[in-house]
Order: C-alpha cells, then structure tokens, then sequence
C-alpha cells in the first residue's frame, strides 16, 4: 500500500464542514441594521467569513466609528446565536470525517470562530472527538496569518510539508501558502470558485462527496 500524502488534515469551519454562510451574512447585515449604518451586501459579508470577528466587522463595515464595534459584535452573536441550533453540517460531512478519522489521519480545525463558538457547534454537531486539535481566531492570530497552522503542526508533532489546509476562502488558502502547507478549496461555500483557483490550491471541490472522493484517492 503506498504511503499517505498527507498526515494531518486541517479543516476550515464555517462553510466547509458546517453550512452556515447564509446564517453568517445575514447575521451580519442585521448587525448592521441594529446600529442604523450601510449594511454589507452579500458580497461584502460572505467575503469576510474565516476571518475573527472583529477584523471581519471592520473589512465589512470599515466606516463604523471604531467605538461601536463592540457592540456591533454583541448584535452580531445575538443574531447568529438566534438562529446556530438550526445549523447542520453538509451532507455527507460526518461520513467523510469518519472515514478519514479510521484511516489515521490527524484531524483539525482551524477557524475564525471564537473558542465559545467552536466547541459548541462541535458539541452540536456530535463531532468533538473526531478532531485531535482545534484553533480558533480569537486564541492566535486570525487567517491569513500562518500562527494556526504553525500551532496546530506542532501541537500535534507533525511535518508542515505533510499538512494540507482545507477551506472555502482566499483567508484559508493564502494561511495555508502563508505556513508552507498545501491547500485545497471548497466551492460550496463563501468564495467564488474562480478567486480561489487564483491561489492554486491542489484541487477544487463542488461538494463534500467530491472531497471525500479526491481525499481518499490522493491524500
């Protein structure tokens, strides 16, 4: 039997694992609306998922008076909060992680989410203990910035250059060129299909069956 590619796995959130882009946008707009200024258009917010809360609220409202993006932030979780026990993963998603889990590959997650946030969609999701390690934005520094692989690759004991980063943005992508690991893009989520072929990533997926398929055929 040839020899894994890869040893660790490392997966993006929101987006790729749990489908929860429209949730996020629309949260986001509402935030915006409870403090009565421009709200983002869809482009804007979805372009912002990955990233920490608070560098995601300053890209998609960058006119906010930096005194109120706080409270922007408490209006954003109250919204998303309303509406997270109603988020599931794609289909298809606890399979593939399963299957990867059996076959003995390290797993992670690496997320713009705040840890509160994470472990409680994990606990959610039943999916805790499929993962030997999780990094979220507010414990280091947030996508595009390499720390969480960094982190996660030596958490773990385990080789950059046998790490590949799995996500739906540019944020993940360029994290993952940023560490030196290798990337794949998901299509579902919220980045077009045609910036995230701009990075290169080794392969381009259109849905989780996809993934699962390239992962057990070339990972």
């Amino acid at each position: 039997m040839p020899r894994k590619k890869f040893d660790l796995i490392v997966f993006d959130w929101d987006g790729t694992l749990m489908d929860s882009t429209t949730a996020i946008i629309a949260s986001m707009q509402a935030a915006a609306r409870d403090l009565g200024v421009a709200v983002p258009d869809k482009r804007a917010a979805s372009y912002v998922i990955g990233l920490g809360l608070q560098d995601a609220l300053q890209a998609a409202v960058p006119d906010l008076d930096p005194r109120h993006y706080p409270k922007m932030a408490e209006r954003y979780r109250h919204h998303y909060l309303s509406q997270d026990h109603q988020l599931t993963l794609f289909a298809g998603a606890r399979a593939m992680l399963d299957d990867l889990a059996e076959q003995g590959y390290f797993l992670a997650v690496a997320t713009g989410k705040s840890r509160v946030g994470l472990n409680r969609a994990l606990a959610a999701a039943g999916v805790t203990s499929l993962f030997d390690a999780t990094r979220c934005a507010d414990e280091t520094f947030s996508k595009p910035n390499p720390a969480m692989l960094l982190e996660l690759t030596r958490e773990l004991g385990q080789d950059m250059g046998r790490t590949v980063m799995i996500g739906d943005t540019t944020h993940d992508l360029l994290m993952a060129s940023n560490a030196g690991a290798a990337a794949i893009s998901v299509h579902y989520g919220a980045h077009p299909a045609a910036e995230l072929a701009a990075h290169a990533p080794l392969f381009g997926a259109e849905s989780i069956g996809e993934l699962h398929e390239w992962l057990s055929e070339h990972a």
